[in-house]
């Protein structure tokens, strides 16, 4: 890659690393040509993208960004490191590494920015167990709601019963 390329791709990988609600660095090391394209097609499906690129271009772009110190530690960015990047449900492509990884053992998590908070490799695995922000939502909605639909329920049962003992009355 030439210098003008370089600076290019560092300048927008920053904006792309700026906009991403989630990024999650991964070690790919021995995945095969055909199981990566297969995690790329998964990782697509729900949002997301997987990318290479050599770990010194990805920490200028870390640093340009304000990423946490964390993710730019010499211990992190060494050896063969993918990129996974969303801009929508951080949660979603976590899940999906999770699940390829225990298929075929390999990608192994290093660490990740969720909402702009850092997650190392075990929060990251604790955040893959976790069902997607779409079902949270639908579980807090509906533990709010279930009470409502007790107390309409009792509420109708009286009214019911008013109505039954007005008519009973009204036929004598």
């Amino acid at each position: 890659m030439k210098k003008t390329e370089k600076t290019f791709f560092i300048e927008n990988l920053k904006e792309e690393l700026k906009s991403s609600s989630s990024v999650v660095l991964v070690d790919y090391t021995g995945l095969s040509v055909k199981a990566q394209q297969e995690l790329k097609k998964r990782l697509k499906a729900a949002n997301a993208k997987m990318f290479v690129a050599k770990n010194t271009l990805f920490k200028l772009a870390a640093k340009d960004a304000k990423m946490p110190e964390e993710v730019l530690q010499d211990s992190v960015l060494s050896g063969p490191t993918a990129f996974i990047l969303t801009e929508e449900d951080p949660i979603a492509p976590i899940q999906v590494l999770a699940k390829f990884a225990s298929e075929f053992e390999i990608p192994q998590f290093k660490v990740g920015i969720v909402e702009k908070s850092f997650q190392d490799k075990e929060s990251l695995i604790k955040l893959s167990m976790l069902p997607g922000k779409e079902a949270l939502f639908a579980q807090v909605v509906g533990s709010i709601g279930s009470p409502l639909y007790g107390l309409v329920g009792t509420l109708q049962g009286n009214l019911q019963k008013l109505v039954f003992i007005l008519d009973q009355a009204s036929k004598k």
